[in-house]
């Protein structure tokens, strides 16, 4: 018995690093490629770059205009994730406490937004007629959009573990509304709100899609249309193509690094009745 379990054990590590090895190894070839020069960039291997060439990133910077870009992106995957989470916190606080036959229906038709697909030919009618297209507040309102559904479902969870009794108490105590929302039910919901707050930001981060619809300036483009673009002029240039990934996931994978914890905490947090 002893042995057929280290057997197991052992044909499962050997899956999982193999699977793992599909995510690093294009990952080692972008990091190592992007400190390559120009001539031994084009054998694009795993070998380590005789001479570092650090210069690269800078030439990204300045060609690719990748400083404008990284503050739009974080303007608009910030700003959307502030609203997105607290509006989800508020929503899912409402929906949990009154599980009546309307809300729940209500409930049900925003985390729909889940999975229901974007007609972007009349989205785009919309913004229009909004005048939203082609400006920050625009793009912002629709990464909110496509960003709340999901965080209500996630913080939904974790607040109908909250026990009721601390709505009561805080009432007799003569919180308000608003009060027992944000100074009594909002802390509480931390680790939710991080989890949520985490992969807002990298779904909002990493968005392609809507920017290429609804922003049509280059002086807008957040960073994801900033790499499309510098890969259509620079093409032949892999070491530079390397170290523009490089520099637009770097963001990604510091704040997924940070908030780790926060994320496997979230997601079982809900999970366990406090």
């Amino acid at each position: 018995m002893k042995t057929k379990r280290i057997i197991q054990a052992t044909i499962q590590n050997i899956i999982a690093w193999m699977v793992s090895l599909t995510v690093i190894v294009p990952m080692l070839l972008i990091i190592i490629n992007a400190f390559k020069s120009d001539g031994e960039v084009m054998q694009m291997n795993l070998t380590l770059p005789k001479v570092w060439n650090f210069s690269n990133f800078a030439t990204v910077i300045e060609k690719g205009k990748l400083l404008q870009s990284f503050f739009n992106s974080l303007l608009y995957a910030g700003a959307a994730t502030v609203i997105a989470i607290t509006l989800a916190c508020m929503a899912a606080y409402v929906f949990s406490r009154r599980r009546t036959k309307g809300f729940n229906a209500v409930y049900m038709y925003v985390i729909l937004g889940m999975v229901i697909p974007v007609n972007y030919v009349a989205l785009m009618k919309v913004m229009q007629t909004l005048h939203l297209n082609n400006n920050a507040l625009g793009i912002i309102l629709l990464y909110v959009a496509m960003q709340t559904p999901f965080s209500v479902f996630l913080i939904y969870g974790f607040v109908s573990k909250l026990p009721v009794e601390l709505d009561e108490a805080a009432v007799i105590d003569g919180c308000g509304p608003c009060t027992l929302f944000f100074r009594i039910i909002f802390p509480l919901l931390k680790p939710a709100i991080v989890t949520a707050a985490v992969l807002c930001f990298l779904n909002t981060w990493n968005e392609f899609v809507m920017p290429l619809y609804f922003l049509n300036s280059s002086e807008k483009w957040p960073m994801t249309l900033a790499v499309y673009n510098f890969f259509g002029q620079y093409e032949m240039s892999w070491h530079l193509i390397c170290a523009d990934v490089l520099l637009t996931c770097a963001p990604v994978l510091i704040i997924y690094l940070l908030g780790q914890k926060y994320i496997v905490g979230g997601q079982t947090a809900g999970a366990v009745k406090g």
